[in-house]
């Protein structure tokens, strides 16, 4: 814990985030009477979409509204010189997408305080929210910490948990975690200003890690047990999203329901039922597909999809 001692009531707050995750806590940290963003540090703008336009973070938006400076350095090592006049007394990051050395680190009188989507030290990394449907987690959370040069290896100030259920999709879990995160700042910032802030060090025998997703995360492997696919393809809705393939062709998985009961099963990615659904066999039990995507065809439901592509029964998805 820390030593009690006379903090600033209104803290001078440098944001730095660029994910969509970080906007609830940053309006929060804009309208609160509490403290004062001083600045917001975000990734450079990007090209998006099939034409390519030049897009601002949705963070740097936010900012510029409230008409609160924006900094945009290719990496936040070489903007030393702009920080510091900002005299920020703490740095909030959240999804921001550099790890911050220890020259940034140290500019901070109070240091730096990370948001984190998982109950660290489980699921340090680039892709949490992922991870812990994926894995079948219990619960997810908001984890608070002091950040060090490590990933996501800071001591513990604050946890904020809420229970997964089996409709979670990766959607819904960033958007309730989002929404979870202010008052989790508001009652760490709170403990800081108070100097009653805990410092609880991880216990990096429980550590498990997941980096960056990419498309290619998204392939089904069918020898997997059917529950384990249905939660992948949750985990991964929409990013990276899932998908096998048919006959060559690129088939998108958008919902599924496991059948564990079902225990004879063939080859795994076997088709095993297409008479109004699909049900495609696993490593153990089955799957059925309840909404899918032919590459270069509209999103359709199984039976719909099933009316246009029939698909007789011993047709192998890979």
């Amino acid at each position: 814990m820390l030593p009690s001692r006379s903090l600033p009531n209104l803290m001078r707050v440098l944001f730095i985030g660029t994910g969509d995750i970080g906007l609830p806590s940053l309006r929060w940290l804009i309208n609160t009477p509490k403290h004062q963003v001083v600045a917001v540090v975000t990734q450079p703008d990007k090209p998006v979409g099939r034409k390519l336009i030049l897009t601002p973070p949705a963070t740097k938006t936010l900012a510029l509204e409230h008409s609160i400076p924006v900094l945009q350095p290719l990496k936040i090592r070489n903007a030393l010189d702009e920080l510091r006049p900002l005299q920020a007394d703490i740095a909030i990051v959240v999804a921001y997408g550099q790890i911050l050395s220890r020259a940034v680190l140290d500019i901070l009188r109070l240091g730096c305080l990370n948001i984190h989507a998982s109950i660290l030290p489980r699921h340090r990394g680039a892709a949490p929210i992922q991870a812990a449907i994926r894995e079948g987690d219990p619960e997810s959370g908001v984890t608070i910490m002091y950040m060090d040069e490590g990933l996501d290896t800071g001591d513990i100030l604050h946890i904020t948990r809420t229970p997964l259920t089996e409709s979670d999709t990766g959607a819904s879990l960033h958007d309730r975690l989002a929404d979870l995160a202010p008052a989790a700042l508001e009652h760490a910032l709170d403990l800081l200003a108070a100097g009653t802030a805990p410092r609880t060090p991880q216990d990096n025998t429980h550590a498990t890690h997941i980096g960056k997703l990419t498309r290619t995360h998204g392939r089904i492997d069918w020898t997997q047990p059917a529950t384990h696919i249905s939660r992948t393809i949750r985990a991964y809705n929409p990013w990276p999203g899932t998908h096998t393939h048919l006959a060559g062709t690129q088939l998108k998985i958008f919902s599924a329901i496991p059948h564990p009961e079902i225990t004879s099963c063939p080859l795994p990615g076997t088709v095993l039922d297409s008479h109004e659904k699909l049900l495609i066999a696993c490593g153990i039990g089955a799957l059925e597909l309840t909404e899918v995507q032919l590459e270069g065809s509209k999103r359709l439901p199984t039976p719909t999809f099933l009316h246009g592509h029939p698909l007789p029964p011993g047709t192998l998805l890979t």
